[in-house]
């Protein structure tokens, strides 16, 4: 038995994923971590070294500033943990990758992996149309707090892997000058409740393409959540990514 924390878990996804997980054989959560204790189902706790039982894996949905306290505490206690939260910054990245010595740690901003396929049909896309134009627009409903979104920006740099060159623009409105051909536009959207779409648009001369994904609930999101908790806890320490779990499933 797979023995979970949730951080994040008052959160929508947090939620998602402990309603999910309460329906596997093979796992369970045995407390939640957020910024304000609760009872109920689970126990939330404030403090990660307050949860009586350590678990064997810390999957987390919260916020950036949370992710020096995960980081730590799986190092310490030899957890391996699953991240899925956005807007982390080159400082959270290091802590992350210094972590992955000690223990087996899962970056991913999307877990889905029709968001994973996306991205790599994107990347071959734009290295056969070469003289495209490539732009990126991603909607959310109107409670998300970062733009773009964090899977937008795993799209644009799994293109920049074909397109080293590429510049990512996120506003044209201060400036007036013609597009140049390294731009990757990127555009957030914000409103109802959008789970979450993604569109890869490349534009060239009088034709165009475009590779569009939408969630329509949540529920897909927990589901690659599971997935990715049943890879990393059987991982050796390391930092891992989608391209490692799907690799993991083709052999």
């Amino acid at each position: 038995m797979i023995k979970i924390v949730v951080s994040g878990a008052r959160g929508k996804m947090g939620k998602a994923v402990t309603e999910l997980i309460r329906k596997e054989q093979d796992m369970e959560v045995i407390a939640g971590y957020d910024t304000c204790s609760e009872a109920g189902d689970i126990v939330v706790y404030n403090d990660l070294h307050k949860i009586p039982h350590i678990p064997d894996v810390i999957v987390d949905f919260s916020h950036p500033s949370a992710i020096r306290q995960l980081a730590e505490y799986a190092a310490m206690k030899g957890v391996a943990l699953a991240v899925g939260t956005t807007g982390l910054g080159e400082e959270h990245k290091e802590m992350l990758l210094k972590t992955s010595q000690k223990v087996p740690v899962f970056v991913s901003h999307n877990m889905c992996l029709g968001v994973f396929l996306l991205m790599n049909l994107a990347r071959q896309a734009a290295k056969v149309l070469g003289d495209f134009d490539i732009e990126i627009v991603e909607k959310h409903h109107n409670q998300k707090i970062d733009a773009p979104s964090g899977t937008a920006l795993m799209i644009a740099d799994g293109i920049k892997e074909i397109r080293q060159e590429a510049d990512y623009i996120y506003c044209r409105a201060d400036v007036r000058k013609k597009r140049e051909k390294r731009e990757i536009g990127i555009h957030s959207i914000r409103g109802g409740n959008i789970v979450g779409e993604h569109t890869v648009l490349l534009i060239g001369e009088n034709e165009s393409i475009e590779l569009t994904h939408k969630i329509t609930s949540r529920q897909v999101l927990a589901a690659g959540a599971v997935n990715v908790i049943r890879y990393i806890a059987q991982q050796k320490p390391g930092y891992y990514t989608m391209k490692d779990l799907v690799n993991a499933n083709l052999n």
